[in-house]
């Protein structure tokens, strides 16, 4: 049973909106009453314009294709390109909600996104179909009702994951034609959703403090990123220092509790058990057996991290506000701390070398950059 209290909604807002999880203050996109005769359509289902400064808009994740690159963002935008330099906006994208995340499986991609909006393109990016929208609907009590999708995962063409505010996760096993419900948190009875494999007690008898049950009372916090490892586990980091991962190819879910109290904005998998978390105030956490050790990383920032891409043994590169980005040759190396030259916000990235140049999103569009 869920809690009788409830979050504030979170929600994408100007240049601080790829802190998706961070403020959580405006509306997920609840619409007033339209005074007019005839109600005004949805943006939600209408088809994305195209704007000359596109390529320049708030961007706020990244994905390579097959044949091209693929970034997505505010109102439907979906960039594409083949040189991951020079960028052009596809016409007929069928929505104008916040394009949040966005996955490809060869030449097969997906889009996630506002009013539980799911896009997907068989070629590439190049064209797009609408294969899922949930706006607010002011007549429902659904813990769901509204709710922003905040990045999808793709195992190969047909088996996916999409996931986002208050652990509304949906699974597909045709590409997305269908998507059902997943069932994560508290196990019935139980608020606080200790897992019992994760949380070590007292032989005699255990106390939780202040400052657990505070961590731990929310029983649906929002998700936002999945990632897989080398020996087929997935694991999801989440807001207020929750996280989930699953040995069985997401068929069930374990919850854990990580060794910080904040919320996570990204994950990494690596070969093996090996996964690289990172979020709120420059926090990174790594842990090679699938979350049940962590050790924290010096990122030498309090700057929040958004977004990540990785490569090899460990190598990585972490993005986030003021054009904050960490970078690392591979596992064991320390975190350097670079600055982008716009010291805009950055969302997302891709490198096209491992330990070299980089494609970044974020609140200017989409860039290749090289850290000195």
């Amino acid at each position: 049973m869920h809690s009788s209290f409830r979050k504030p909604p979170l929600g994408l807002a100007t240049g601080l909106a790829l802190a998706v999880a961070v403020a959580g203050s405006v509306a997920i996109g609840q619409q007033q009453a339209s005074t007019a005769a005839e109600p005004a359509p949805d943006p939600s289902t209408q088809v994305a314009e195209v704007m000359p400064r596109a390529t320049r808009s708030l961007i706020l994740d990244l994905a390579n294709a097959a044949d091209r690159a693929i970034a997505v963002g505010e109102r439907g935008h979906i960039l594409v390109s083949e040189s991951r330099t020079d960028w052009r906006q596809i016409e007929g994208v069928p929505t104008r909600a916040t394009l949040t995340g966005v996955a490809a499986a060869g030449n097969k991609a997906w889009a996630v996104g506002h009013d539980g909006v799911i896009l997907h393109s068989p070629d590439g990016g190049l064209t797009w179909v609408r294969q899922r929208v949930a706006p607010f609907d002011p007549a429902s009590d659904d813990l769901h009702n509204g709710s922003p999708l905040l990045d999808v995962f793709f195992l190969d063409e047909n088996n996916g994951f999409a996931l986002g505010a208050y652990a509304l996760l949906l699974r597909t096993s045709d590409g997305g034609a269908t998507w059902t419900d997943v069932p994560l948190g508290a196990p019935a009875g139980d608020e606080l959703a200790l897992d019992e494999e994760v949380v070590e007690e007292d032989d005699e008898s255990w106390v939780m403090t202040d400052e657990d049950v505070a961590i731990e009372e929310e029983s649906d916090p929002h998700l936002n990123a999945m990632a897989r490892t080398g020996d087929g586990s997935l694991f999801i980091v989440a807001e207020r220092g929750a996280a989930f991962r699953s040995t069985d190819g997401g068929a069930t879910w374990q919850r854990l509790s990580l060794p910080y109290d904040g919320s996570m904005f990204g994950v990494i998998g690596f070969e093996g058990r090996h996964v690289l978390a990172y979020g709120l105030r420059g926090t990174v956490l790594e842990s090679m057996d699938l979350g049940d050790t962590w050790t924290e990383l010096e990122s030498g920032t309090d700057l929040s991290l958004m977004g990540g891409a990785g490569w090899g043994d460990g190598g990585a590169a972490l993005v986030g506000a003021n054009g904050v980005v960490l970078t690392r040759a591979g596992a064991g190396g320390n975190l350097l701390k670079h600055t982008h030259p716009d010291a805009a916000v950055l969302s997302s990235a891709l490198a096209l070398t491992p330990n070299g140049t980089l494609v970044l999103a974020g609140e200017n569009g989409v860039t290749s950059w090289t850290p000195n």
